[in-house]
């Protein structure tokens, strides 16, 4: 299989998601900004994960820049990461109409922390398809570090989401905040 199919198909989940995540914000039936900005949770929590989704949809382009051939551990691995990336929108929804109450938020928590799972996997998959690149695999080793400390991040979060549901959202801003740019030593390992 070529990558570019594997890379249109994960675009278009990915696409999807973020309709679907929009589609929760329901309209207010009244003119009056008091209505509107009784929307604030549903929004703010449509706005976390957007960036998320975003930032897999960056680093996931990234990553599958590196592929030269597309085996079966990589398209397998690839949809274990779309599976979970296709629970925001229930997650996002649940916690925003619910004004992040604990229960909101461990779930979202424990679906960052999957997601964030089956990318890591999906990078050492494809790593270890590309093991012949040294500085490839150097640029992986510095994400895959960032990784790691994401999922130390999202794994703390759910306790603490049972005793300051806050601390967690402000966890999972921190963890985006790092990752919003995507780190370009994928780009220079490949000499572009």
């Amino acid at each position: 299989m070529q990558k570019n199919r594997l890379e249109a198909f994960s675009d278009g989940v990915l696409a999807i998601i973020i309709t679907i995540m929009v589609l929760e914000i329901k309209v207010p039936h009244s003119s009056d900004w008091g209505e509107l900005l009784k929307l604030w949770p549903v929004f703010f929590s449509y706005l976390l994960s957007f960036v998320y989704v975003g930032i897999y949809w960056g680093n996931h382009h990234h990553l599958l820049h590196t592929v030269r051939q597309v085996n079966s551990g990589i398209i397998w691995t690839n949809m274990l990461l779309l599976f979970f990336l296709s629970l925001v929108p229930m997650a996002t929804a649940w916690m925003g109409e619910n004004h992040f109450e604990t229960n909101t938020v461990v779930v979202y928590a424990i679906m960052l922390a999957l997601a964030g799972m089956a990318f890591f996997a999906l990078q050492q998959v494809i790593a270890r398809s590309q093991k012949h690149d040294e500085k490839l695999m150097a640029a992986m080793e510095k994400v895959r570090i960032k990784g790691i400390a994401s999922q130390l991040a999202y794994l703390a979060a759910i306790p603490i989401a049972f005793w300051k549901p806050g601390i967690s959202l402000f966890l999972f801003a921190a963890v985006a905040v790092v990752w919003v740019v995507p780190d370009r030593g994928i780009e220079k390992a490949l000499g572009e």
